[in-house]
């Protein structure tokens, strides 16, 4: 009786058959390794888990008093959901790992240092994308808005509710910053091309603004912040597509031999 190739902890080539049995057998060896990559990470985000809230609370207005919080539940459930998420971004260049490795062997066959290339470009693009957010928009949206009204509002923040805010912001100008390898990954098998990107440039940067419109922040001031660094994004974005771009696999196989 043949023996079943372990294909759970290295990647199919594209000329390896597989059944079916075979493809969710990876697929679950792949989703076992990435939840035991969050629960690693959950336990070391755990362990310094007062930290990581401080780290997060200093983007808030000096004026700012102490977080509140309306229910005995509530500071242990806002410190998991802050170790969740902080997790989430720890675990995340394995997540991206087993996903690209899973996925690719249906469109090319790649070196595995391509893959930790393509890897490591999304996860520093992520890492870039909170770093801008925390340090730049963060600060700037929270003195906007905790300062809005002048002194009509007597304002008071809930924990539960900040995490949340600074959070959301924090991972959807990690996302942002993705949009490079988003449009090359396309140009890449052939569903755009670097021309259909300078063609519609106009509406990517509507696209482009009601993305930054709708963040938690939505002050004017964060919106302009998210958007200027993805106008210069987009413009990597057509160099990348345009040098690594190619045609879609079907077209090529459609094209009649000469005669």
């Amino acid at each position: 009786m043949p023996r079943t190739p372990r294909v759970g902890t290295r990647r199919a080539r594209p000329d390896e058959q597989l059944s079916v049995v075979e493809h969710l057998d990876e697929l679950r060896r792949r989703l076992i390794i990435s939840a035991l990559a969050l629960v690693v990470a959950f336990a070391g985000m755990y362990a310094v888990h007062d930290a990581l809230i401080d780290v997060l609370t200093w983007p808030l207005p000096d004026d700012t008093g102490r977080l509140v919080t309306l229910s005995p539940t509530e500071p242990f459930f806002t410190t998991l959901k802050v170790t969740f998420w902080a997790s989430v971004l720890i675990a995340l260049p394995v997540w991206l790992y087993q996903a690209y490795a899973f996925v690719i062997p249906a469109v090319a066959d790649q070196p595995r240092r391509v893959v930790l290339a393509v890897v490591a470009s999304l996860s520093g693009l992520f890492a870039a994308g909170v770093a801008f957010g925390y340090v730049v928009v963060l600060p700037v949206a929270l003195e906007f808005l905790t300062g809005f009204g002048g002194g009509t509002f007597d304002t008071q923040l809930r924990a539960g509710e900040y995490f949340g805010f600074a959070t959301t912001m924090l991972l959807a100008s990690g996302l942002l910053f993705e949009v490079p390898v988003a449009m090359t990954a396309l140009s890449r098998m052939g569903v755009t091309s670097a021309q259909m990107y300078r063609t519609h440039w106009r509406v990517a940067l509507v696209g482009i603004a009601a993305v930054a419109a709708i963040l938690p922040g939505g002050d004017p001031i964060s919106m302009v912040l998210l958007m200027l660094p993805q106008f210069a994004l987009y413009g990597v974005g057509i160099a990348l597509s345009a040098r690594f771009g190619q045609a879609p696999p079907w077209r090529s196989e459609e094209e009649p031999g000469p005669a």
